[in-house]
C-alpha cells in the first residue's frame, strides 16, 4: 500500500503576462483516482508538468512526501509515472529496447516479469520486439503507459490518457487505472467524460482564473 502524498499550496502560474491559474490548493493523502479538468487551454498540461517537476511555478509550493519524508526535486522521477501525448519514444528501437533505455536513464532495475505483465495487459506482448516506428498511434499510447508503470510508482499522472485509443485500448487503460487507484494516487487531466467518471474528486481549473 502506498504511503505517498501530494500537497499543492497557493500555486500560481503565468506565461508572460497571461495568467494560467491562481492560488490553487489541494492535497491528496489517500490512494485513489482524482481528476483535473477544464476547457482547452485552461492549464491542465501546465499543471501536470509542474506536479511532475518538469517546469517551475511563479508562486506557491508543490510538496511530495513518501513514508512521511519529503521527496527532493531530483528524486521525484523515482516515485511518479507520467503519461502524456508529448512524451517522446525512440522510433528506431523496439518497444522493449525503449523501456530498457529508460530504465538505464532513470537508474532503476528493469523488472522483466512486471514489464511482460504490462505488455500483456496493454495488448502488446506479441509486438514488444517490433520497432516503435511500426506501431500505430494507439499502440504508442499504450507503450507510454508501460513506461510510466514499469517501476511501480506511487503517484501516476495521466495527461489525456485515452487520446488515440480505440475502445479495446481504452478498456485496457481503464482496468489498469482502477487497479492502480486501489494502491496508489492516480491523477487524470482530461475533459473526456468517461475518463473523469473514474475520479472520486475533480479539480476544475476554471475556478482558479482570478487573482485574489
Amino acid at each position: 500500500m502506498s504511503k505517498y502524498s501530494l500537497e499543492v499550496t497557493q500555486l500560481t502560474k503565468y506565461f508572460g503576462r497571461r495568467l494560467i491559474f491562481s492560488n490553487l490548493n489541494f492535497k491528496f493523502i489517500n490512494n485513489g483516482i482524482y481528476g483535473i479538468s477544464g476547457p482547452n487551454g485552461s492549464g491542465k498540461s501546465t499543471l501536470v508538468k509542474i506536479l511532475a517537476g518538469i517546469i517551475g511555478t511563479n508562486k506557491g509550493r508543490v510538496q511530495h512526501s513518501f513514508n512521511g519524508n519529503l521527496v527532493s526535486e531530483e528524486n521525484i522521477h523515482n516515485h511518479i509515472g507520467f503519461v502524456s501525448p508529448y512524451l517522446i519514444l525512440y522510433e528506431e528501437f523496439s518497444a522493449e529496447e525503449n523501456l530498457l533505455m529508460f530504465s538505464k536513464i532513470r537508474d532503476v532495475e528493469y523488472n522483466k516479469q512486471r514489464v511482460d505483465h504490462l505488455f500483456e495487459k496493454f495488448l502488446l506482448l506479441k509486438r514488444k520486439d517490433d520497432l516503435v516506428k511500426t506501431y500505430s498511434s494507439g499502440m504508442k499510447q499504450r507503450l507510454k503507459f508501460i513506461f510510466a508503470l514499469m517501476h511501480s510508482p506511487q503517484l501516476i499522472i495521466l495527461d489525456e490518457p485515452t487520446s488515440n485509443l480505440d475502445d479495446e485500448g481504452k478498456n485496457s487503460v481503464y482496468e489498469i487505472i482502477r487497479e492502480e487507484g486501489k494502491k496508489n494516487i492516480v491523477l487524470i487531466a482530461s475533459n473526456e467524460k468517461n475518463d473523469l467518471e473514474l475520479c472520486s474528486e475533480i479539480i476544475f481549473l476554471e475556478n482558479y482564473k482570478q487573482l485574489n
